[in-house]
């Protein structure tokens, strides 16, 4: 090799150190692409607003209210269905591991249709209603309502010792619309909240 060849390579060389050490701060300066997370999120707050004091100890024929939301950060306008749900602590939840609903028939339903980026939130108020029954080892809960509307559950709980209540929960259910199927799919996500009914 002669002069000119020997420089020509520790140009190159010096170069290409240049890039690999000026890298870091070249990530600063120039955006480079990276990979978009695309979710939904899916929340219940509590009548203020926060996620920290949801109705629990909740008596028959009161009323008590939550807020249920949905962002949209899928890099589109989507169209979402949330069922509303009621279950003792025996009755199946959605399977998150194979994507699957939980059987229970919805008593409730929203629809929103939520713009990439933005959110979308509603009151979601309950009462417990008579017939109520209880014993020392059982619980009954005949029909509940929710914005209004009176649904029959027949659902039964019994006795948790080592919580010393009766529990139930309402749950809630995000789907998504599904362009291809023409239907809504179950999406993956769902909340609740767990209630000890008491008679008075």
């Amino acid at each position: 090799m002669n002069l000119e060849e020997y420089r020509t390579v520790f140009a190159a060389g010096s170069l290409v150190i240049m890039l690999i050490v000026a890298t870091p701060t070249l990530g600063l300066i120039v955006p480079f692409p990276r990979g978009i997370e695309r979710f939904s999120e899916f929340w219940v707050l509590d009548p203020n607003h926060m996620a920290e004091d949801y109705p629990f100890n909740v008596r028959v024929n009161e009323s008590y209210s939550v807020f249920v939301g949905v962002g949209n950060h899928l890099g589109s306008s989507s169209y979402y269905s949330v069922y509303v749900k009621f279950r003792n602590q025996t009755q199946p939840l959605p399977n998150a591991t194979a994507s699957e609903p939980s059987p229970l028939p919805p008593l409730y339903e929203f629809r929103a249709l939520v713009v990439d980026g933005g959110t979308w939130e509603a009151p979601l108020t309950f009462s417990v209603l008579n017939p109520f029954s209880r014993n020392d080892d059982s619980a009954f809960v005949g029909r509940l309502s929710i914005n209004d509307l009176v649904f029959s559950v027949n659902a039964s709980a019994k006795w948790d010792s080592e919580n010393s209540g009766f529990y139930y929960q309402i749950f809630l259910e995000l789907w998504l619309y599904d362009t291809a199927s023409q239907s809504f799919r179950f999406h993956n996500r769902f909340v609740g909240i767990w209630l000890n009914v008491t008679s008075s």
